[in-house]
């Protein structure tokens, strides 16, 4: 689990093909100080486990599905990218909850500076509309935001000068994909909900079957 505030911009120093997985070099320091085999990174808000280690890089596996579903099937040598270290019981939760479970890719539309801010315009797969709500919480590329304006499958964030110098924010461009999570707990009671209204309407259909006596 993490939270979706970036603790380290590292680069990707390497990258390797094994049959349809990734495996994935990156260059970091603050997150190599603790670091261990079996350790939890989101890189780019996508979880992944550590494999290999040393001084100042580490090592992991993205299999087939992880590529399809997330942007790292398209990182190149020295491409820069957001590190987060697995949350601790005893850390604060300073973004919102965040599984590194990545749901959809979403496209860059519009980057405008209103200063010292900067505002994103984000589009997205419109099947996902049910999950993106005003002032609610977002992942984009691991960082955790929230959502200023919501539209028919577009929606806007608001992004502070440190939020922006020390993630890969700055380095977007226009028409650039990003990795997309939505909130865990809306995904929660959805599945609740379709459970209790299901079992009502099964509890309904025998009532209404049972034969006259």
């Amino acid at each position: 689990m993490f939270t979706g505030i970036i603790e380290e911009i590292g680069t990707v120093k390497s990258l390797g093909h094994i049959a349809s997985a990734f495996e994935i070099d990156i260059n970091c320091k603050k997150i190599c100080e603790d670091v261990k085999i079996d350790d939890s990174i989101a890189i780019n808000g996508v979880c992944l486990t550590v494999i290999d280690f040393g001084k100042s890089y580490f090592k992991v596996t993205a299999i087939k599905e992880t590529l399809t579903k997330s942007t790292l099937g398209k990182l190149k040598i020295n491409q820069k990218v957001n590190l987060e270290r697995a949350l601790r019981p005893t850390d604060r939760l300073g973004g919102h909850i965040v599984q590194g479970h990545v749901d959809c890719i979403g496209k860059i539309i519009s980057i405008r500076q209103i200063h010292p801010s900067y505002e994103l315009v984000i589009q997205y797969p419109q099947d996902y509309a049910k999950y993106v709500v005003e002032k609610g919480s977002i992942c984009i590329d691991g960082i955790s935001l929230t959502i200023v304006k919501a539209y028919e499958n577009k929606f806007s964030v608001a992004i502070i000068p440190h939020t922006w110098n020390n993630t890969t924010l700055q380095f977007l461009n226009v028409g650039n994909d990003v990795n997309l999570e939505f909130d865990i707990i809306g995904k929660y009671i959805e599945n609740i909900s379709k459970y209790q209204i299901q079992k009502k309407k099964d509890i309904l259909s025998q009532y209404y079957e049972q034969p006259d006596l």
